[in-house]
């Protein structure tokens, strides 16, 4: 296979595929840093939490 047959082999798959709309393209980039966010609090909220824990145990 040469690189000519590769590149026209490569166009013709990419003919076949079906990019989303603009509007669901923002739909899931705003529900992905939506949920990125409260990811990021939970494990925050979980961190705090065992440090405090941590803290209060070698504290004894």
């Amino acid at each position: 296979m040469n690189l000519f047959t590769y590149f026209k082999e490569t166009k013709a798959e990419l003919k076949q595929v079906t990019f989303p709309k603009t509007s669901q393209t923002i739909t899931y980039t705003i529900l992905v840093v939506v949920i990125s966010i409260v990811v990021a609090l939970v494990l925050g909220g979980v961190d705090l939490g065992f440090k405090t824990i941590l803290a209060k145990l070698l504290a004894r």
